[in-house]
């Protein structure tokens, strides 16, 4: 067997034994049909099943392109690019390798994006205006992928995404009124002042609702959609500011950026040293780490290990959620609204209710709602 097959073959196998080991683990600790009624369950999968099956293609596409990149004849163009400046010739074969990503997966994304989310009444863009998006993605998504810029963003992306990326996609408006004043005493109580209370026109592109709080410093900011406002209660609305807190009391963000550092770290070391192997070269024509055809490769196992990585990760987020619905039940003392705020966010979002095993290890960042609603039915 060619080293190429070998490779491909491990690879497979390690695929499914990886989707065998997430099929195998508990899905969601309590059952939906406790708090919503059948039809609503359906509604909720009817609309997220065709969402999982376009990840999964796209995900497909994207690893196809990858190892066509690095292991065959497609990516021999990529060595021409290195010329005598190998910073020069990697920088553009970074910029080739992430169109290249965009154009292939840019049918699926369209259409889970725009098409699939008109066809439900959650998208309001127009097609300029979902394109535009993209577009400003792929420029964020480039900016980022040439490394002389990736660890100054690192450290700086915290202080400049609220006033600098933010608003590329969203325009914001200060909320004013007693409702401010709420949010503000909310935030004070939970011992996480903010600068500003912001409301976001989230509905030129979408009908669904959320909050968030980001930034640090003199950029921190309490940011809420205009959806959530105009749909929920002031009440609902403080149970879902007090869970954003929730994460900002617990350094949910600074915990999570150290992990996912500990972990780009270790997967930055085997990638360095498959690199240096003279099996990986061989198999990929590459003549050495500053040979551009070795990024599809390096690429190409970020994403395997990344997906490897997506339950542990998906675990930990899990419990930063919980701690975070634990301390807006604390905080705001309001039982009756938290279960109404998530109970109408589930049903408004159609978040998916009774996730399959796979769906929930890989996929579940959040609690599901019935797991999310049963904390405030403990004593």
């Amino acid at each position: 067997m060619t080293p190429r097959r070998t490779l491909a073959l491990g690879a497979t196998v390690a695929l499914v034994l990886l989707l065998w080991w997430a099929s195998g683990l508990d899905r969601s600790s309590a059952p939906a049909d406790r708090f919503f009624s059948q039809p609503e369950i359906a509604r909720a999968s009817e609309y997220r099943t065709p969402l999982y099956a376009a990840a999964a293609l796209r995900l497909s596409l994207d690893l196809g392109l990858l190892a066509a990149l690095a292991f065959t004849g497609a990516g021999a163009w990529l060595g021409r690019l290195r010329g005598s400046r190998w910073i020069r010739g990697a920088a553009l074969a970074i910029v080739a390798i992430v169109l290249l990503r965009f154009v292939v997966r840019l049918p699926i994304s369209f259409w889970a994006g725009y098409v699939h989310e008109h066809s439900w009444g959650f998208s309001t863009q127009t097609v300029w205006g979902w394109l535009g998006d993209a577009g400003r993605s792929v420029g964020l998504a480039l900016a980022v992928s040439i490394p002389v810029y990736v660890a100054a963003l690192i450290l700086l992306g915290s202080f400049v995404w609220p006033v600098v990326v933010e608003p590329l996609f969203n325009r914001f408006e200060p909320l004013r009124g007693r409702a401010a004043d709420r949010f503000e005493d909310l935030a004070d109580r939970a011992g996480v002042p903010v600068d500003a209370v912001l409301v976001a026109d989230a509905s030129r592109r979408t009908r669904k609702e959320n909050a968030y709080v980001s930034g640090f410093g003199g950029t921190k900011r309490l940011v809420l959609y205009d959806t959530l406002l105009r749909s929920a209660s002031q009440e609902e609305a403080e149970v879902v500011v007090a869970h954003e807190l929730g994460h900002r009391r617990g350094g949910h963000v600074l915990r999570g950026t150290l992990v996912a550092a500990l972990a780009g770290a270790g997967a930055i070391l085997l990638i360095a040293l498959a690199a240096r192997t003279r099996w990986l070269r061989r198999i990929s024509g590459e003549t050495g780490p500053d040979d551009p055809r070795m990024l599809p490769a390096l690429l190409l196992g970020i994403s395997l290990l990344s997906l490897a990585a997506l339950p542990p990760s998906n675990l930990l987020s899990r419990s930063f959620e919980e701690e975070a619905d634990r301390a807006a039940l604390a905080l705001t003392g309001d039982r009756r609204a938290y279960e109404a705020a998530h109970r109408g966010l589930a049903l408004r979002n159609l978040s998916d209710l009774d996730p399959g095993p796979v769906v929930y290890r890989f996929l579940a960042t959040h609690p599901t709602a019935p797991e999310r609603i049963a904390y405030a039915l403990e004593p």
